[in-house]
């Protein structure tokens, strides 16, 4: 049975906005109907010595378990060449399950919904361009101005294809 999925993307390492295209070109493996957000840019979460982050969400259809899906999401990782080295640190690609229809779900390597996905602006206004309603597949209400959207800055069409 088909799930509607969430996934929050960010890269700040090796031509950010191509890395984002890349990983939702191999997401296309396993994820149909994949509707993208608006890039976004943000400063870092973590240590400030790094450059900034490309942020968006994307949604999309699998047939995948949550387990599964997040091993084709480390291989994405892995095949992007993403090194972790600090909490919070610089990278090629990070992709996290936000959401996976509306189930709410804990094992040692994945919780669902992801538990920072209403506390980042970075993850929770693209997430809004892609929502309907300003309510989660598990049914909380997202206040848009709860969030401060004037820490990001929003890629355009032209910038984006800048760096294709």
């Amino acid at each position: 049975m088909s799930e509607t999925i969430f996934l929050g993307l960010g890269s700040n390492l090796d031509q950010p906005i191509r890395q984002i295209h890349c990983a939702i070109e191999s997401l296309g493996a396993f994820v149909d109907s994949i509707e993208r957000a608006t890039l976004y840019r943000s400063k870092p979460l973590g240590p400030q010595d790094q450059p900034d982050f490309v942020n968006t969400v994307i949604k999309g259809q699998t047939n995948l378990s949550p387990e599964d899906l997040l091993g084709f999401v480390k291989r994405i990782e892995k095949c992007q060449k993403r090194v972790e080295t600090v909490l919070w640190g610089p990278r090629t690609i990070d992709i996290d399950i936000l959401y996976f229809g509306n189930l709410n779900f804990t094992s040692s390597s994945l919780k669902i919904p992801h538990p920072e996905v209403l506390k980042r602006s970075f993850v929770t206004i693209p997430l809004l361009d892609l929502l309907k309603s300003e309510i989660t597949p598990t049914g909380d209400r997202i206040d848009r101005n709860r969030y401060d959207a004037s820490t990001l800055v929003r890629i355009d069409t032209q910038e984006e294809k800048q760096w294709l």
